[in-house]
């Protein structure tokens, strides 16, 4: 049968639970456990186990961290900083892009809402500075990457050149320029819309003045109509109230510039230095008085769906306008 271990003291066993702990103050146990001369530890252990204890997590860290390095140069050694790896069907974006607008408040409380006074100064400049800010690149070539110096005007007829980018002409949006405060003051509004980029995206236009969608508004299908056949590689852009009472209280509509959309020469989209996204400008020229209206805006293409999955929308965007006396 085996016994409790026994220590000799006094030449004569004695059980060890039967001895009486020594008493320590609170100071003395701490300051015994940051050093103990008796047992020769330092919080703990002794010098040698922590010796081995670091030399072991030296060693562990420092594999780990070269095997971390090894699977990063592995990584970046398959990636293309010009190109996604995955695009288009094989992407989780996919092939039809979103719409956004601007301007958007900075307050999350009005989310898709602008609302002002016309006659109110600080009101009227709270959106044209998100304006400002938003467009500082388009008004202001030299922001861009290599100061905006691989950027050519393009026109249907005049394609990019390789290694180029499209410049947006700010010229042509008329009203809707910075110097005109983008219509704030005069309570005629200007909204500006773009395609999110989806790299190697061509649209598929409706080029055929025949085979225009049911559901594509009237005022576009005449516009589409009337003009030069050269013009018709476009991704068209219509804007309408959501609602019945919407459509009456929103007023005339002009989009600058004068093509009604997007101009097909500035896809696809291959993330060349400078490139900028086309934008329309959609000017509101008497929309209602002290009402909120609900604007929904769609881009037109073959291959642009008009979806809304979980609230979000592709092909479209909705805001509300809200102009006060």
């Amino acid at each position: 049968m085996s016994v409790p271990d026994k220590k000799i003291q006094n030449g004569t066993y004695e059980l060890e639970y039967n001895r009486m702990p020594e008493y320590k103050t609170k100071w003395e146990a701490f300051r015994d456990f940051i050093h103990d001369p008796n047992e020769g530890t330092y919080c703990g252990h002794t010098g040698k186990k922590w010796a081995i204890t670091g030399a072991f997590y030296t060693i562990f860290f420092a594999v780990l961290a070269l095997l971390f390095a090894i699977c990063m140069k592995g990584l970046l050694a398959t990636l293309n900083p010009e190109r996604p790896r995955w695009t288009l069907e094989e992407s989780l974006i996919g092939t039809n892009p979103g719409m956004g607008f601007r301007p958007i408040s900075d307050n999350p409380l009005e989310k898709s809402l602008i609302w002002y006074s016309s006659s109110d100064p600080a009101s009227v400049q709270k959106w044209t500075s998100l304006l400002d800010i938003f467009l500082k690149e388009y008004t202001n070539s030299t922001l861009l990457p290599n100061g905006g110096r691989n950027q050519q005007i393009c026109s249907y007829d005049t394609p990019v050149k390789p290694g180029h980018a499209c410049a947006v002409d700010v010229n042509n949006w008329g009203p809707c320029s910075p110097e005109q405060q983008y219509g704030f003051n005069n309570s005629a509004p200007c909204v500006f819309l773009k395609l999110n980029r989806i790299y190697d995206w061509i649209p598929d236009f409706y080029n055929d003045t025949k085979n225009l969608p049911k559901e594509m508004p009237v005022t576009l299908v005449e516009h589409i109509k009337s003009i030069n056949s050269s013009w018709l590689n476009t991704v068209w852009v219509s804007c309408i109230g959501e609602d019945p009472h919407d459509n009456e209280n929103i007023g005339e509509l002009n989009y600058y510039p004068k093509s009604h959309g997007f101009p097909g020469y500035y896809y696809p989209y291959k993330n060349i230095p400078g490139y900028l996204s086309p934008v329309v400008a959609v000017h509101f020229l008497r929309p209602a008085r002290n009402k909120i209206i609900n604007v929904e805006c769609h881009a037109w293409a073959k291959n642009i769906i008009h979806a809304s999955v979980k609230g979000e929308k592709s092909g479209s965007v909705h805001f509300e306008l809200m102009i006060d006396e």
